[in-house]
């Protein structure tokens, strides 16, 4: 039998087109020292599509991005489910610099965790007209308290670089438990203080601030009802590393040694991924046979 001419470009098409269909983004289980899973991944088209824009793997470095800057990750902890950031403009025991403020995507899956607390540094104004004048005021629990019933301004005011600077402790403002308001923004040119503080655990030597573990803690969840995929987690059983095909806006297995994942992982409409690529590669030998 011979192919008709016809045919002979159809098929040059769909064979070149047939791996496309079938590959999958390779993905990365470690970036730098630090493990990825989900709902984290390497690059596009791994972990989760909601987390991928926020957090990313480049030059070998874990990156948490928002509209504010981009922050290293110094580290996850995937059982509590919370992300831990560095701000290289935050002021700390060691060094005080001027910052613009911290903010979240307010679509961002990602909340503070509750152990977050900031400090506002030498600020102008006293905690209520900060507190009221600039939209802080929003119904939440959230507190701005100018070193009123907290010995965090007098300890952060202890440390030489701060100290340094002459400043009275009534400047500093502390603001715990942490939501930022509706906005999820902390603009300290608005608020009229410099800079800012930020920690999570006193490490537990609350008296010592040296010794405090400074950054920020955020909290996230998988879903609404923040359940497991239980297709994500066969996927990393079998060795695979869970990921999502942006044509088909599907979940996908990445498979990189892995045996069973391809089968024991399905798209988001009930077909396993094993079961695609056979039908893909019959579909293919299908339309050879009927070419001839």
């Amino acid at each position: 039998m011979q192919l008709n001419h016809h045919s002979v470009p159809l098929l040059s098409l769909f064979l070149f087109l047939l791996p496309c269909l079938i590959s999958s983004q390779t993905c990365q289980r470690i970036c730098g020292k630090q493990i990825l899973k989900y709902p984290f991944g390497s690059d596009p088209g791994c972990g989760d599509p909601r987390f991928q824009p926020h957090v990313s793997c480049s030059q070998q470095r874990v990156t948490f991005t928002t509209h504010t800057g981009s922050y290293p990750v110094t580290s996850i902890d995937y059982a509590n489910q919370i992300i831990y950031i560095s701000d290289p403009t935050m002021s700390t025991c060691s060094c005080t610099v001027p910052s613009k403020g911290f903010g979240l995507n307010w679509a961002a899956p990602f909340t503070f965790h509750d152990s977050t607390i900031f400090a506002l540094l030498d600020c102008s104004m006293n905690s209520s007209s900060i507190y009221k004048a600039n939209g802080y005021e929003d119904g939440s629990n959230s507190k701005l308290l100018c070193d009123q019933g907290t010995p965090i301004c007098s300890l952060l005011y202890s440390c030489r670089p701060i100290s340094i600077i002459n400043l009275p402790i009534s400047t500093c403002c502390v603001y715990t438990p942490v939501n930022l308001g509706p906005s999820f923004e902390m603009d300290l040119q608005k608020l009229q203080c410099p800079s800012y503080s930020g920690f999570y655990n006193f490490n537990p030597q609350q008296s010592n601030p040296e010794k405090w573990n400074y950054g920020i803690a955020l909290k996230y969840k998988f879903s609404v009802t923040n359940d497991y995929p239980s297709n994500c987690a066969a996927c990393e059983k079998s060795n695979g590393v869970c990921g999502y095909n942006q044509a088909f806006s599907s979940f996908i297995c990445n498979c990189p040694n892995g045996i069973d994942c391809f089968f024991t992982s399905t798209y988001n409409n009930g077909f396993k991924i094993g079961i695609a690529s056979w039908l893909i590669y019959s579909m293919a030998w299908s339309l050879v046979w009927f070419m001839f």
